[in-house]
């Protein structure tokens, strides 16, 4: 049976971005980036005050967005095998970690948790404001299929959210990162997702956001989006960290 141990969230960010982005992403996250890794140091760790961290950044050629990279407690070949069968599709193998992709096309990487210095805590006691959710957008024809993909590979049970289009997997204790489901109104197309901040209180936390470079989009009963300095659009959302 797979367990998930760890969840990060990765911001891939075009090279010409990234310095941008990142300095951005660790003033809202109040973190300090980490000492790069990777043949083109293009990796680096969000490290919080307190606890472990669970938000990485990445340097990329083309592209760019936002992927999963679960931490598991079985070798990652095993956990591969299993999501294909489940519908995934393998990309690529570096060393320990396998790049995939879900029947709707969203990036994940399946790395081992007794590899990566075993992270167990995540502080959110405090916290005005939490990068705490990614939500997967997923266009109509396809979302029966790419949340029972995640249901069925993660274990998690799925809950229906207060608006139709929206439905959440239930994490463990202890997991950092929520996996939220949006239907949207589009057919067909790729599957994407966004980040999502937990606000206690949404103004103050939209006012600190614009004051380090974002700019609002729209406003929503329940949630308001933004766009990053560099035009990666997110979320605050009415929700306790």
């Amino acid at each position: 049976m797979l367990t998930v141990r760890w969840m990060w969230a990765f911001l891939d960010t075009i090279e010409g971005d990234a310095d941008d982005s990142e300095a951005f992403w660790h003033t809202v996250t109040r973190t300090e980036v980490s000492a790069r890794r990777g043949e083109r140091g293009e990796f680096a760790t969000l490290l919080p005050v307190r606890g472990d961290a669970w938000v990485k950044v990445q340097h990329v050629i083309e592209g760019g967005g936002v992927h999963l990279d679960l931490d598991v407690d079985r070798p990652p070949t095993e956990v591969a095998a299993e999501a294909t069968r489940l519908g995934a599709t393998e990309v690529a193998h570096h060393d320990d970690v396998i790049v995939m992709t879900s029947p709707g096309g969203f990036t994940f990487c399946l790395t081992s948790w007794a590899n990566t210095g075993s992270p167990t805590t995540q502080v959110r006691d405090g916290e005005s404001d939490l990068l705490d959710q990614v939500c997967i957008d997923v266009p109509s024809d396809l979302y029966a299929a790419e949340l029972d993909f995640w249901e069925r590979l993660t274990g998690w049970q799925r809950r229906t959210g207060a608006l139709p289009e929206f439905t959440s997997l239930t994490r463990p204790d202890g997991i950092p990162v929520r996996l939220l489901f949006q239907r949207l109104g589009e057919p067909n197309g790729p599957v994407t997702g966004h980040i999502d901040f937990a606000c206690r209180d949404r103004a103050a936390s939209r006012e600190a956001h614009v004051a380090a470079g974002a700019m609002v989009v729209s406003e929503h009963e329940f949630w308001t989006v933004m766009r990053d300095p560099v035009g990666r659009i997110y979320c605050l959302t009415h929700r306790l960290p």
